[in-house]
């Protein structure tokens, strides 16, 4: 069997397979996570315009946006894919490399309002995207990672298998679906290696790539079967030594939904183990940033391929900036929207510690990537002092997840209108 022809097969039984409910209960926290990403994520500038360039799909269909405007299914899915991501919020599964929820939720909930199923239907419907999308996103691996950005390409999966199962598609039209969203997955890294708005646009066409996938499988649309393993396929064309021998066996055993990471900071989570390690020195000797002489992280290579701006200049390169949002962490004890402020960002005593902070790539670390997220942060004070700290996983990753009272706190803070100074209503 082809891998689609594996995702297809484990589709069929899904439908009626009784699912732990534990596994229910992580796909409501990927749900509550996602609000709390799309609402910060609609004030942003390429969201926006996104709904302008749209307007013709809008205040009819029947889809909404997040606020309640009608849309055609696919405009609510691009939209709200868009948003989910926009604000740097949004969760993630180490392993592929990727950020789940935008695509596949967004996805999930155009495809339940068109189609009318309920809240359990609609929950499901996540599981099994994440199930499908997170494994082919493992078997791609850093040989893709590398130079697309999984968000987009691998999170097409995850939005096809989720509308696909609402779309109630056979197991054969479940497999097309799958063949046809891999010739619509897209995105590319360097897109956001230069101050650009194109990255939350990613996941938003993801999340209509897949939908318009199972549409099309729905109505007969075929796709080559062998697009994933074949010689010339996704796998070969889009990375290197791209295994798909596993992609089948622990389906419906092990949910990798149970292991999502969620964001306890705002921007890229590949800084998260640096601002944690830098925090909890900071926690555990009671210095002031002020006093710091000189501050050394090492931690794996594909950060500082992402997160590269050593001098931030715009508020799009201080997300991606290690050294800012350490700085910032250390003087203000968090990194939440108020981070990202002008006056924050071009404040002067963060400038000055900025230019005391230096990344490099720590060997070690980087063999341990993308099963591990790590930094170890060295930092020497002015009074001679040489502290050192290994911050081995991120607080919001399985090994330090994110209480349910921790998301719900994230949901109320991020979604309250003028929590980030603007209104929500448009």
């Amino acid at each position: 069997m082809f891998a689609t022809q594996i995702f297809a097969r484990y589709a069929a039984e899904f439908a009626s397979q009784a699912l732990p409910a534990e596994v229910m209960h992580h796909a409501k926290r990927a749900v509550v996570d996602w609000y709390a990403s799309v609402y910060p994520g609609l004030t942003r500038e390429p969201v926006r315009l996104l709904e302008e360039v749209l307007a013709e799909d809008l205040d009819r269909g029947s889809a909404r946006l997040i606020l309640g405007r009608a849309a055609t299914a696919r405009a609510a899915a691009m939209i709200n894919g868009a948003a989910a991501h926009a604000a740097e919020v949004d969760d993630s599964f180490r392993e592929a490399m990727y950020h789940p929820g935008a695509a596949t939720i967004s996805a999930a909930l155009a495809a339940a309002q068109s189609t009318g199923c309920n809240g359990r239907e609609f929950l499901r419907a996540i599981v099994l995207g994440y199930e499908v999308s997170t494994r082919i996103g493992i078997a791609l691996g850093r040989g893709h990672y590398k130079y697309w950005h999984n968000t987009g390409t691998v999170g097409t999966f995850g939005a096809a298998s989720a509308a696909g199962y609402l779309l109630r598609l056979s197991e054969t039209q479940f497999a097309h679906a799958l063949a046809t969203a891999a010739t619509f997955a897209a995105g590319l890294q360097q897109a956001f290696r230069m101050d650009s708005m194109s990255k939350p646009l990613h996941p938003g066409r993801a999340a209509e790539g897949g939908l318009l996938a199972a549409q099309l499988a729905g109505r007969g649309i075929t796709g080559s079967l062998d697009v994933l393993d074949g010689e010339a396929g996704l796998g070969v064309a889009m990375s290197t030594g791209a295994d798909w021998s596993q992609v089948g066996t622990t389906l419906g055993r092990d949910f990798h939904i149970t292991r999502t990471t969620f964001k306890n900071h705002v921007g890229c989570g590949h800084s998260f183990p640096s601002i944690d390690g830098a925090l909890e020195l900071q926690r555990l000797h009671g210095f002031h940033a002020d006093e710091i002489e000189s501050l050394r992280i090492g931690t794996y290579k594909p950060a500082l391929d992402v997160a590269c701006y050593a001098r931030p200049a715009t508020v799009n390169e201080a997300q991606f900036s290690i050294p800012f949002v350490v700085a910032t962490a250390l003087l203000h004890g968090s990194v939440r929207m108020a981070a990202y402020e002008p006056q924050r960002l071009q404040d002067p005593v963060t400038r000055a510690l900025l230019e005391r902070i230096h990344v490099a790539v720590d060997p070690e670390l980087d063999a341990g990537f993308p099963g591990r997220r790590s930094a170890r942060v060295e930092i020497v004070l002015r009074d001679g002092r040489r502290l050192v700290h290994l911050q081995p996983n991120r607080k919001g990753d399985p090994e330090l997840p994110l209480t349910d009272a921790d998301l719900e706190g994230k949901l109320v803070e991020f979604a309250a209108p003028g929590a980030d100074g603007t209104p929500h209503a448009r």
